[in-house]
């Protein structure tokens, strides 16, 4: 008889959806890892900042549940190839904000519709109505999980 306060790796979500988002994330590297140097963290960034120019590193961070630390040294990485640009907001010259470079720029627009392509790839063995349920499913468990964290 199987032990019910043994840990089920391959029926526990947590472990299956973070292997399945690490294979992803694995595929769509091979999209730009190769061609730009690129690490997942530094995809990341770059995809965020396409999206959300000027914002700040701890932003980033929050946009994409990235560790600081691995988000910072992303950034610092960008940075130094020329392909993020970081300057001073204007309403608060303490803080910094971080936008694409032109290089930076020029990988997002030829990366993004490769990924694009792969999601479609990968969501056309989906019905609508399979697509529709796991769009609401997700955005479910993300309020859920935004639920279960301390006020």
């Amino acid at each position: 008889m199987a032990d019910p306060d043994l840990l089920d790796l391959e029926h526990f979500l947590p472990y299956r959806l973070s292997v399945l988002s690490n294979r992803i994330s694995q595929d769509i590297a091979r999209l730009y890892a190769d061609r730009f140097g690129l690490a997942i963290t530094e995809w990341r960034v770059l995809a965020v900042l396409g999206r959300h120019p000027g914002i700040s590193a701890r932003e980033v961070a929050e946009r994409t549940a990235m560790d600081k630390v691995a988000v910072s040294r992303a950034i610092a990485s960008l940075v130094h190839a020329g392909r993020i640009a970081r300057d001073t907001s204007g309403d608060d010259r303490r803080r910094s904000v971080l936008h694409l470079s032109p290089a930076g720029e020029s990988i997002y627009r030829e990366v993004a519709p490769l990924a694009l392509a792969y999601q479609a790839r990968l969501l056309e063995g989906l019905g609508p109505e399979e697509r529709g349920a796991l769009d609401r499913l997700l955005t479910r468990m993300e309020e859920l999980e935004l639920a279960t964290r301390p006020a």
